[in-house]
């Protein structure tokens, strides 16, 4: 059996988890960087993982889930851009991680879990650590949570079919959305972003996709809501089961 680790063993192993697997990885926010070195890892393993926590890696963590390795949850993270009085959701709690880390950032987060036990689990977990600005949810989380839009960040931590449609009209104007979408074998993670119009698609970042808009435009109706598009990464997610995902 691996030796006990003690806090100082635990924050030391955390501290070279922010310096090794983020830092050296370009992760520059600050806030994320904080927060990730404050939110303690091992909290949200089962126990018998407790000694690989901070290591290089996603680990399961039951109900065929897992918790995502560190570097993607800190790129998802400072992709979101968020501020304190930000209003952020969360589609798969899963162990709850992701969700103290954006709660450090961020003013309210919602957070949806299909499977009960890990939303239960979650629910507690975060409770207990002191994280009141954190609501879990069990349900359906491919539509959404509709009733508390809209959201300035959503983060989606399963792969999906494509991008619901119902997930970008949560966004507010302004709001940024971060999702990974299957495309046969592989998987892409996009960062969606809700623009006021197609012409603030020329403050886009450098190597952005496109705007897409809906409605009418060019004949005195009002457009619709206009997306911007960017792929950022490949990536390995567990499916987005759901009504707006894959079936069960």
């Amino acid at each position: 059996m691996p030796a006990e680790l003690n806090e100082t063993d635990l924050a030391r192993l955390r501290h070279s988890m922010v310096d090794d697997q983020l830092c050296r990885r370009h992760i520059t926010d600050p806030g994320v960087l904080a927060a990730m070195e404050k939110v303690p890892r091992h909290l949200f393993v089962p126990p018998g993982q407790r000694h690989v926590a901070y290591e290089d890696g996603p680990l399961p963590i039951g109900s065929g889930q897992t918790i995502s390795q560190p570097y993607i949850v800190a790129r998802m993270t400072e992709l979101l851009r968020l501020t304190p009085t930000d209003r952020v959701l969360e589609i798969g709690t899963g162990s709850g991680y992701q969700a103290a880390v954006l709660a450090e950032l961020a003013g309210e987060v919602w957070s949806v879990e299909r499977h009960v036990e890990l939303a239960e689990q979650a629910k507690a977990r975060l409770a207990e650590l002191g994280y009141q600005n954190v609501h879990v949810i069990a349900g359906d989380g491919s539509v959404g949570l509709p009733e508390h839009t809209p959201y300035d960040a959503i983060t989606v931590t399963a792969a999906a079919p494509f991008v619901p449609d119902c997930l970008k009209e949560q966004l507010a104007v302004g709001g940024r959305m971060v999702i990974p979408v299957a495309s046969g074998l592989h998987q892409d993670l996009l960062l969606i972003e809700r623009v006021a119009s197609a012409q603030d698609e020329v403050a886009a970042p450098e190597g952005g996709g496109a705007a897409t808009a809906g409605g009418a435009s060019g004949s005195g109706q009002p457009a619709g809501p206009c997306f911007r598009e960017t792929s950022v990464l490949a990536c390995v997610f567990v499916p987005l089961i759901g009504e707006q995902g894959y079936p069960r």
